[in-house]
């Protein structure tokens, strides 16, 4: 939901009713993943997509009933065989709904407001559980405090406040499984945690065309994307000017300063050992999501030697994608920068990079997400 939570944040300042379907749980080879969500006005306008298209029309029609009547609705989707006229998911996958009008004030609506002004917040919603509390909300802070409530015990509006302030630390959507009296005995209440969260970064070393490209797909993937070089001939905006951020300084001194996390990704594209030795040596021992290195297998070997003089471990240098990419028969700028996005994503959803039509692999790779248990 928070992904469309500037459009709805205007709805709410316009003082129009609305209700929102939200994806809380999948199972197999669904097209949406939780979080995603379809909201339709009084008015009967719809923003938002739950299925990619399969069973938007069921939703919508869930959305006025809830906006008629005030009851929340938690409702499965599942496969939809030959009959044309089913409702489900054509791909075989499972879905389940979570379907809610969003009153005036309280929790949901403060943190629509939050995220559309890009505020880190976490969003957590009884998912699945005693009807009473289903769609109940919490709105957690950075520092862990939170507002709201979940309608049960103080002590499960603690214990999910700190479930939700970790998801957000990590920059996680996902689920949580909690009893109603707040322990963590699974069973009782599911929550659904969003988090609102800076987009994550993509830090290219080499001001050369082939960053260039890069920087262009970064974007499209939705990350924050500086360029870095030292060399301030080339790390210029006329030849980047879709970055977010352009950098002119030595890279290992860049990174070494600059903020990090978990999901970042540093992509070095400069293949000279006077760059790339110092940086790689930095930047494997660094808790980030990829360590990406351009260059030719005999670079890579120079380099592998170098580093290990650097004193760089085995484990470390274990986590080092070079040369940079899959093997995708790549040539130009455009096609290598694709390469490149291809293996960043099957690194971060688990992905193998062997073609579907051969692999006999599930779709969908990514652990984050979970089967869904919920009753329809």
């Amino acid at each position: 939901m928070l992904d469309i939570a500037e459009e709805l944040s205007r709805w709410a300042e316009e003082g129009r009713d609305f209700a929102v379907a939200t994806v809380v749980a999948v199972s197999g080879s669904a097209p949406r993943d939780s979080g995603a969500a379809l909201a339709v006005s009084a008015d009967g306008t719809a923003l938002g997509s739950v299925s990619g298209g399969c069973v938007e029309g069921a939703v919508y029609d869930l959305c006025q009933q809830v906006l008629a009547d005030g009851e929340t609705v938690l409702q499965r989707f599942g496969y939809s065989d030959e009959d044309a006229f089913a409702v489900g998911l054509t791909c075989g996958g499972i879905i389940d709904i979570l379907v809610t009008s969003v009153p005036a004030k309280g929790a949901v609506r403060t943190a629509l407001s939050a995220a559309a002004r890009g505020r880190p917040m976490a969003l957590a919603r009884v998912a699945r559980g005693p009807a009473a509390l289903l769609g109940a909300a919490l709105l957690v802070h950075p520092d862990g405090s939170y507002e709201g409530g979940l309608g049960g015990h103080a002590e499960l509006d603690r214990t999910a406040a700190a479930e939700a302030h970790a998801l957000l630390e990590a920059g996680r959507t996902g689920t949580v499984d909690l009893s109603e009296d707040g322990s963590h005995c699974p069973g009782g209440i599911t929550l659904l945690v969003e988090s609102n969260v800076p987009p994550p970064r993509m830090i290219v070393f080499g001001a050369i065309d082939f960053a260039a490209a890069l920087v262009r797909v970064g974007k499209l993937l939705g990350y924050h994307v500086t360029v870095c070089d030292a060399r301030s001939v080339f790390a210029t905006r006329s030849r980047f000017p879709e970055a977010d951020d352009i950098v002119v300084e030595w890279p290992h001194l860049y990174l070494r300063r600059t903020d990090t996390d978990a999901r970042t990704v540093l992509c070095v594209l400069t293949h000279d050992a006077k760059f790339d030795v110092p940086l790689l040596a930095e930047a494997l021992g660094m808790p980030v999501a990829y360590v990406g290195a351009m260059g030719s297998r005999r670079t890579h070997a120079d380099r592998d030697r170098r580093l290990r003089e650097a004193g760089v471990t085995e484990r470390e240098l274990a986590r080092l994608r070079s040369p940079i990419g899959l093997d995708l028969g790549a040539l130009t700028p455009e096609e290598t920068a694709i390469s490149i996005a291809a293996e960043i994503i099957a690194a971060r959803r688990g992905g193998t990079g062997t073609p579907l039509t051969s692999s006999g692999t599930p779709i969908h790779h990514d652990g984050e997400r979970r089967g869904a248990e919920m009753a329809a």
